[in-house]
């Protein structure tokens, strides 16, 4: 369906909803545009006052298997009136057993040890001391434009804004290689961009000694720094340097896992096997659920060094194996790989006539539309991302924004074809019109 707003949001109630909020809620919430959300179905939101909106983030990747998918909801009833929750740190229930039975088959060959948690920075923080009580190490390793979570571990890798870490310091010992932008690199030779990466990478453990690495953090497809999807060939580099000096390879799949990208690893795409595998998000099918797979030889720390009261909560897996049903199912995959063409030739096409739409990039239903004040130069066109993005909200397509200039589009992975064109018939308006507003 298309969107429908029949009341200019934000409306009456939302008004009075978000003045409420503001009385009692942490103002560190980054709200992007003021939508009041009531209900939700398929790849369609519902504010308070009866606008219905499309999704095109999945509530920032986590509505995979679509808003209310019914599913999913039978199975949380199901439990619903047995138990809410088992502790699993001290009780054996079965039902996060049988989810971490379900995911081990689901990872590279190998991977066959979970923890489990609550999110996507609750299985960082378990990969960070994982890594540290394995090889005994001090310095972790991530890359520019990072998001690896808020938490304090967590934010000692994330650098992909000032403001999540301004005034929080000192945090735990981390450097940052560049990541490759092949977009933003001078050559724009994405296979010399990967070179030039590499040198810095291995330039900085000289620096630090790689001996002192315990481990080093990557987003597949970098998230929150802009959806930038990186050459082949850098996983490779990545594999063979942390093989030559046994630094654990952890992949973070947070946002990019769950068939985003047309595979249930977004690093299948690269054909590398990691040491560590982050989850969540979409994991829990829309419950909060995070999980850290790993190689039984890596998870050798001792009874009671690392637990959650809530981690494997008996809803959150209740949910989490039906969308591990949904999620893994390769006709899902092969539906999410074509929409994700479908995707690309759209934009593309749009690019060609639009001044400010610099670059179209992704894979799967994971694009990123990266708006520039010239195509030549490539200045940031935050200022004139930000109108798009909030001209998307009045217009019923929800939308977030990513990196210095980028919108991300990320819709529920089941939204049918119709409604995919909706949306992006909307989004090619409101960005051509945009881009006339720059020539004039």
């Amino acid at each position: 369906m298309k969107p429908n707003i029949t009341i200019t949001p934000p409306g009456p109630k939302a008004r009075r909803l978000i003045a409420r909020d503001k009385r009692v809620t942490s103002p560190s919430l980054p709200r992007c545009y003021p939508f009041a959300v009531s209900h939700g179905k398929g790849d369609n939101l519902w504010d308070i006052d009866g606008n219905r909106y499309l999704d095109f983030n999945s509530n920032i990747a986590v509505a995979n298997a679509g808003h209310s998918n019914p599913h999913i909801l039978n199975a949380i009833k199901r439990q619903l009136f047995k138990l809410t929750h088992g502790a699993l740190l001290t009780q054996y229930p079965e039902l996060p057993i049988s989810f971490s039975e379900k995911l081990v088959k689901l990872m590279p060959k190998g991977l066959d040890m979970v923890f489990l948690g609550n999110s996507g920075a609750d299985s960082i923080e378990a990969a960070m001391k994982l890594a540290r009580y394995h090889n005994h190490r001090r310095y972790f390793l991530a890359f520019s434009g990072c998001f690896h979570g808020r938490s304090y571990g967590a934010l000692s890798l994330t650098i992909s804004k000032p403001v999540y870490r301004d005034g929080f310091g000192p945090f735990l010992d981390a450097v940052h290689a560049p990541y490759p932008y092949a977009y933003r690199h001078p050559s724009n030779d994405p296979e010399e961009c990967v070179r030039d990466c590499v040198v810095q990478l291995e330039a900085l453990l000289k620096k630090v000694g790689s001996k002192n690495v315990c481990a080093i953090f990557v987003e597949p497809i970098e998230g929150e720094g802009g959806y930038i999807v990186p050459p082949k060939s850098f996983f490779k580099e990545l594999r063979r340097i942390c093989d030559a000096h046994d630094i654990l390879l952890v992949d973070d799949e947070v946002q990019a896992g769950c068939m985003r990208t047309g595979k249930f690893l977004a690093i299948e795409h690269f054909d590398v096997k990691p040491d560590v595998v982050c989850l969540a998000k979409a994991l829990g099918g829309g419950l909060p659920l995070g999980a850290t797979v790993t190689r039984k030889e890596f998870m050798r720390w001792p009874s009671g060094s690392h637990a959650s009261t809530f981690g494997g909560n008996l809803l959150s897996c209740a949910a989490g194996i039906e969308a591990l049903n949904i999620l893994s199912d390769k006709r899902l995959g092969k539906k999410v790989t074509n929409d994700g063409k479908h995707v690309l030739k759209r934009m593309r096409e749009v690019q060609e006539e639009s001044k400010l739409l610099g670059d179209v990039r992704g894979l799967g239903l994971m694009v990123g539309l990266e708006f520039v004040k010239n195509k030549k130069t490539k200045e940031y066109a935050t200022k004139e991302r930000d109108e798009i993005v909030q001209r998307l909200f009045k217009k019923g397509v929800l939308v977030l924004p990513a990196g210095h200039s980028t919108i991300r589009l990320a819709p529920p992975l089941t939204i049918s074809r119709d409604d995919l064109d909706s949306g992006l018939d909307i989004i090619a308006d409101v960005v051509s019109k945009a881009g006339q507003e720059v020539r004039s």
